[in-house]
């Protein structure tokens, strides 16, 4: 039977490093420019890799479609709905972050030998447009956000920025990605979409998820059609655990009172997921969808001000962010900071820990925030163990 290759590269962070130290408080630090890629697009054009490696098109017998994911929940999607019919590169590493990730020349190999190359969308992705026109990639795009209903997420985005008093007021730099399913080889892969205030993590709606899992199967099918049966297959299956899962967070949360239903975390990115399952949201360390802003004195100050005016219990915090800051303010407000536990929002936990899957990564994230609010849980539904 063929194993599915999963190579994780991680991200290179040298660079960004640097350009932190010297930004000033409020900003954030784009990826990687395309000029700043000349350098790696150099690398793969002397390894000889700037267009197709010369093997079988995918969808010939025994071939596995190649597929590359830019993070690590869209790698574990296509790991669910592909199975063993895909070769599978994952470009973020566990615990990276899409919002200053940094494309190396491993990177662009990767994805120069790509059939698919999967993307969020929902203006995650700063670096895919130059990573794509670096690479010389010429095959499919898919892009998962269009499977699910982009203006609802919109409401709900800006819902909760009134509930949190606070507006992200320098958007979001939308990624440039394909049309649904569109062949890079027509010139349609670098479409510009607005995205502009609509946070992008997505994938942590459960409901979000099952229509993202959707679009990826369709991907894949029209991709392969040899496997679309297989895909489709995998995907209804997988819907199936998504399903039993909301089902089971939504009664863990409807046991607690709507008053107590409280939530401050790192940043701005469990959003839906607190829509999902009516969580007021009181506010974040850094007031922005990014994780690398920094926030002022006078907005932890509001913060520390709301955190004591709502009665809130915990600070938490997410596996991408340093946890002294949620220290810091949890102290000074008088509660506790859960960061021992930290939640998978941006990435999932490396292999072996709670988190290293999607499913993995939402029942742990639920469970931490139960446990810092002192609520009970119950067992999980069978076809959600192991």
């Amino acid at each position: 039977m063929r194993i599915v290759r999963v190579i994780l590269i991680k991200s290179r962070t040298a660079a960004r490093s640097g350009a932190a130290a010297a930004a000033p408080k409020g900003t954030t630090v784009p990826a990687r420019t395309p000029l700043a890629l000349i350098a790696a697009a150099a690398a793969l054009a002397l390894l000889g890799c700037a267009g197709a490696d010369g093997s079988a098109p995918a969808g010939d017998a025994g071939e596995q479609l190649r597929v590359v994911a830019t993070t690590t929940q869209l790698a574990d999607f296509a790991l669910r709905v592909g199975g063993d019919d895909i070769s599978l590169t994952g470009l973020l590493a566990p615990g990276a972050s899409a919002h200053h990730f940094d494309p190396s020349p491993a990177d662009l190999l990767a994805l120069a030998r790509a059939d698919v190359l999967l993307v969020n969308g929902a203006g995650l992705e700063g670096f895919v447009e130059s990573a794509v026109e670096a690479s010389g990639f010429d095959g499919t795009v898919i892009t998962a956000s269009a499977g699910i209903d982009l203006a609802l997420a919109q409401e709900i985005t800006a819902e909760a920025e009134a509930e949190s008093g606070h507006e992200h007021d320098e958007g979001q730099a939308g990624d440039e990605h394909g049309d649904e399913h569109d062949d890079a080889d027509e010139g349609e892969h670098a479409d510009e979409h607005d995205h502009d205030g609509l946070n992008p993590h997505i994938w942590t709606s459960v409901r979000f998820a099952q229509g993202m899992v959707a679009e990826l199967a369709d991907g894949f099918a029209a991709a392969d059609p040899a496997h679309a049966a297989a895909f489709r297959e995998r995907a209804a299956e997988y819907t199936d655990q998504l399903e039993s899962l909301d089902a089971w967070i939504g009664a863990q949360y409807a046991r607690v009172p709507a008053s107590e239903r409280l939530f401050v975390s790192g940043h701005d990115s469990l959003t839906y997921y607190l829509h999902d399952y009516d969580i007021e949201f009181i506010g974040s360390l850094v007031p922005s969808f990014e994780d690398n802003a920094e926030p002022s004195a006078a907005q932890l100050d509001a913060l520390i001000a709301e955190i004591r005016a709502h009665g809130v219990k915990a600070v938490f915090v997410e596996s991408s962010m340093n946890p002294k800051l949620a220290r810091t303010v949890a102290e000074e407000a008088g509660i506790r900071a859960v960061d021992t536990d930290q939640l998978y929002a941006d990435s999932l936990g490396a292999p072996g820990t709670p988190g290293a899957t999607y499913l993995g990564a939402t029942i742990a994230n639920t469970r931490t925030i139960l446990t810092g609010w002192g609520a009970s849980i119950d067992p999980l539904p069978a076809e959600l163990e192991g």
